[in-house]
This record gives C-alpha cells, sequence and structure tokens, in this order.
C-alpha cells in the first residue's frame, strides 16, 4: 500500500522560510516523478512543483518560482520543498503527490497517489 506522508508546515511570518518534507512507501520512488500541490481556501488545488525521477529536470508554478526549490532524496524515498520569502497567498494546504507513469507532470490528473496535506500558513 502507497503512503505519502508530509510534515514541516505550521505557522510563519511574512518573508520566513519554511521546508515540507514528503516521506514515501510502498512504491518505487526512484520510477515516480514526484510533485507538489496546495489548495487555498475557496479555491481549486493548483500546481505548485514538480521533479523527474532521477531529479535532473524541476518544474514550477510561476508564482513560485525563485522563491521555492523542490528536491528529492532516494535514500530516504523523502521530496522535499525548500519555500523561502513566503507571502500570505502562499497559505494553503500542500499535498505531496507521485506520477510513477510520466517522467514529470505538472497536471494533477498525472498523479496517481497523494499525501493527506499539511497546512503553511502565512501571516502578514
Amino acid at each position: 500500500q502507497v503512503h505519502l506522508v508530509e510534515s514541516g508546515g505550521g505557522l510563519v511570518q511574512a518573508g520566513g522560510s519554511l521546508r515540507l518534507s514528503c516521506a514515501a512507501s510502498g512504491l518505487t520512488f526512484s520510477s515516480c516523478a514526484m510533485g507538489w500541490f496546495r489548495q487555498a481556501p475557496g479555491k481549486e488545488r493548483e500546481f505548485v512543483a514538480a521533479i523527474s525521477r532521477r531529479g535532473a529536470t524541476t518544474l514550477y508554478a510561476d508564482s513560485v518560482k525563485g522563491r521555492f526549490t523542490i528536491s528529492r532524496d532516494s535514500a530516504k524515498n523523502t521530496v522535499y520543498l525548500q519555500m523561502n520569502s513566503l507571502k500570505p497567498e502562499d497559505t494553503a494546504v500542500y499535498y505531496c503527490a507521485a506520477d510513477p507513469d510520466t517522467a514529470i507532470a505538472t497536471l494533477e490528473r498525472s498523479y496517481d497517489y497523494w499525501g493527506q496535506g499539511t497546512q503553511v500558513t502565512v501571516s502578514s
């Protein structure tokens, strides 16, 4: 059974930083593209960042480019999202997702497995 468990969320002031982690089990981590998505209250879930199977390629939403960094550690079966210069509009539940079928993906429908989410709240 596949499990994706996010951690690292919390409350931070604008301009601050957080690092999210997502520990994966029950799948071949090195064969999966990994992604982060987020959903703010009253809004649809949106793409944040993605990383290819071996970590050679990363993609970011324009809204986070230059502030967020996605990375992965295959030895720990973990994907990270380093978030710097946080803004109140980054407030959302952040979800980790795994895609075993494509090299890298930005679309929700490409991802087969999802975590339960972790809350990030940025105060102004």
